[in-house]
């Protein structure tokens, strides 16, 4: 499967609330901004497929506003909960842009949050 990079937001640009969600090729994308950089995941919570943006970003990791299920963002291992790990996407900056690749499929049902 291939995977195509899409550049997303100036690095400069980026909100300072630390998350931009956004849909790429179908796929719900959460870029956050860690301590230890940027990173990109699926934007759905693996528990009962709530978006995560809405959530908050703490510590290097992302917690579901529906029921607390907490994801480490560098991982998208579950470290709150006894849930499936998030789906990680390649994230690179190129000349001050931040591009995120998803792959070229379109995301299956249970990769999609509730209602997209």
């Amino acid at each position: 499967m291939s995977e195509t990079f899409h550049p997303i937001v100036a690095e400069s640009d980026f909100p300072e609330d630390g998350k931009i969600a956004m849909r790429l090729e179908g796929w719900s994308v959460l870029v956050v901004k860690t301590d230890d950089g940027f990173r990109a995941v699926n934007d759905r919570c693996t528990h009962q497929a709530a978006l995560l943006s809405p959530g908050r970003v703490r510590r290097g990791a992302i917690m579901c506003p529906l029921h607390g299920a907490r994801f480490e963002a560098a991982t998208g291992r579950c470290i709150g909960g006894a849930y499936a790990d998030l789906r990680v996407f390649p994230l690179r900056i190129e000349n001050g842009i931040i591009e995120v690749s998803v792959p070229d499929a379109a995301p299956g049902p249970d990769e999609r949050p509730v209602g997209v």
